[in-house]
């Protein structure tokens, strides 16, 4: 199959804005709580409620006040914060006056924030800490049309809305009227995986059919019958992801709480007091539930009957794939017989590590392998798998409603197209694909061929017009033998090794391949404990003989899938993991392979000198 299209669920937007739900929404159901806060404590237990109507009124104070420090139509602002109620709060204030979102990252290096800041002329920038407030003051000389910084924990919001008491609502309510759906809504710009991060034009009516699209196609999934639906937002919304799934929520009535901190033992802890019914998240998160989960589990002796329910699990989940396609019967009398007898042992727990109500999820940023992918339907939490770029303002495949399909990313969605180029190239096009690169003609021309956009990723459509991705164009490697090599194979088999946290292979120019390898630090404490009695920190322990057969081992597996000349034939275990601070991973966790490359230049040059 080369091309396939599915009809449209949900029309474009033919009038108005992203603001228009919010003063919508509190006027039909000013009584609906659409966000919980932790307003006093990030960390504490207790979510606060926050009415349609009473978010609505927060919208409109902080609208005038921010028309009376002079925000207006087609200003540019950035927000540079963690995910947090004010940052949705601002983005709604500022759709509602016809402004444009500029979002941005709040570990970006200050190269990363002048280069945005002056790219999208912006006016005035918001930022959630002293720290951020630095990296623009370091920068704003050179900044000349940045006339404002705001800062969140410097109480921002509270003086804007006094600022704008004596503003008549009905001069933002006349504003929001002028807004049209082909407006820009946000500029958000690329991962930049590669090269310089480009500004994305998103428009009202891109972000609207995406976010319409994706929730009428499951809304059946967002909660158990007769339960409220509700989603912790812990992604970043400077990722087009994040920002989805905020404006998906709001405009369909989901109740949201917010989560800054997204290291492990502050995210799962939100997710156990907030208890959300849906999730959205990224292929990391349901790896490092799985392995905390298996780790412990062979601290109380159980490893053998862990690793036999995932077995019955990933058993299961096949034989239930298999019926939904119609492909067989589904899981027999004594799988099924199985299957019950580990529920509450095992799959109780991964499900309670979610919160204990989520029974669908969504995963975007990279593909879900399958094997996790089959764990967790078996455990009775369905990851559906999508794909998308900022370009497409989010996901332009995923899983249908009742029919996924693990180890792929989907079919299109409703009223988007997929295309495969003689190239292997994906091209993709709906409602939901950008309106183009800001101020980068060429740019824009280079991406599109006849309307379709040439997503720069190759994959390939199965018969059931399912699309399975194998790699990026540009991440293809060509060694001096003339091989081309596609590292998402080994990479993928490499990581879902329970020490490897990341990899990347290298051989471009080169005669043979390598790798680069990164270990998951509780992963690689827990490993020490069971083999040392004293565990020694991770510098020390990647240099061990008995780490090195370990990771060879994993290295050998991961081989076996491919022929000799596309074999890792050296590797390097890493002293620490890839982070975002240090430019080595995105927003959304993906790694930035150049930057890595760059970085461990040395250590790549010694493995060939080997």
């Amino acid at each position: 199959m080369r091309e396939l299209s599915l009809p449209p669920l949900v029309p474009k937007i033919r009038s108005g804005g992203l603001a228009d739900s919010v003063y919508a929404i509190a006027e039909e159901t000013p009584d609906l709580v659409q966000f919980s806060r932790r307003e006093d404590c990030p960390r504490a237990t207790r979510w606060l409620p926050v009415t349609a109507l009473g978010f609505r009124n927060e919208v409109l104070a902080l609208a005038k006040g921010l028309m009376a420090d002079g925000v207006g139509p087609g200003d540019r602002v950035a927000v540079m914060s963690r995910t947090r109620y004010e940052w949705t709060l601002f983005a709604y204030a500022l759709w509602s006056l016809g402004a444009q979102l500029v979002p941005i990252h709040p570990t970006a290096s200050a190269e990363q924030v002048h280069w945005i800041l002056s790219d999208t002329r912006a006016s005035a920038v918001v930022v959630e800490h002293a720290e951020e407030a630095m990296t623009v003051g370091a920068i704003c000389g050179a900044l000349p049309g940045l006339r404002r910084i705001w800062q969140f924990d410097h109480g921002c919001v509270a003086e804007l809305c006094t600022l704008g008491r004596g503003i008549p609502e009905e001069l933002v309510h006349r504003q929001r009227a002028q807004v049209s759906p082909d407006a820009a809504a946000t500029i958000t710009y690329t991962a930049g995986t590669t090269g310089r991060p480009r500004g994305c034009v998103i428009t009202h009516a891109n972000l609207a059919f995406e976010c319409d699209t994706l929730l009428e196609g499951r809304r059946e999934l967002l909660a158990g019958t007769g339960e409220p639906p509700s989603v912790l937002a812990f992604l970043p919304p400077a990722h087009i992801y994040g920002l989805m799934v905020q404006v998906s929520c709001q405009r369909h009535g989901v109740r949201v709480g917010h989560q800054p901190d997204t290291g492990s033992a502050h995210l799962l802890s939100a997710l156990a007091s907030f208890r959300p019914t849906f999730l959205f998240a990224v292929p990391y998160l349901f790896e490092r539930i799985y392995r905390t989960a298996r780790r412990a589990a062979e601290r109380e002796g159980r490893a053998e009957t862990f690793d036999h329910a995932v077995d019955v699990a990933v058993r299961y989940a096949g034989a239930v794939e298999r019926r939904a396609l119609g492909r067989g019967p589904g899981p027999g009398p004594a799988l099924r017989l199985q299957h019950a007898l580990h529920d509450r042992s095992v799959y109780a727990r991964l499900r309670d590590a979610l919160g204990g109500r989520v029974r669908y999820a969504v995963s975007v940023g990279s593909p879900l392998s399958r094997e996790v992918g089959l764990l967790f339907h078996g455990a009775g939490v369905t990851v559906h798998d999508g794909y998308g770029l900022t370009e497409t303002a989010a996901a332009v495949t995923g899983h249908p409603a009742g029919r996924p399909k693990f180890g792929t990313v989907g079919r299109p969605l409703p009223g988007c197209s997929v295309r495969i180029a003689e190239d292997g190239e994906i091209w993709v096009r709906g409602h939901n694909v950008f309106a183009g690169y800001l101020d980068d003609r060429r740019a824009t021309e280079e991406v599109f061929r006849g309307g379709w956009l040439a997503t720069g990723d190759i994959g390939h459509l199965d018969e059931d017009g399912y699309l399975h991705l194998t790699g990026r164009k540009r991440d293809t490697i060509v060694t001096s033998g003339g091989r081309s090599v596609s590292p998402v194979q080994l990479e993928e088999r490499l990581r879902a090794h329970p020490l490897i946290s990341r990899c990347v292979v290298v051989g471009d120019n080169r005669p043979f391949v390598v790798a680069l390898i990164t270990l998951d630090a509780e992963a690689l404490d827990h490993w020490q404990r069971l083999h040392f009695p004293h565990p020694v920190e991770p510098r020390v322990a990647a240099r061990r003989p008995e780490l090195q057969e370990e990771i060879q081992r994993a290295v050998s597996r991961a081989n076996a899938a491919v022929s000799r000349s596309e074999s890792i034939r050296a590797f390097r275990v890493l002293p620490g993991d890839f982070t975002v601070q240090e430019g080595l991973l995105t927003p959304s966790l993906n790694v930035r392979r150049a930057a890595v490359v760059q970085a461990y230049a040395a250590e790549i040059a010694e493995l060939y000198a080997q």
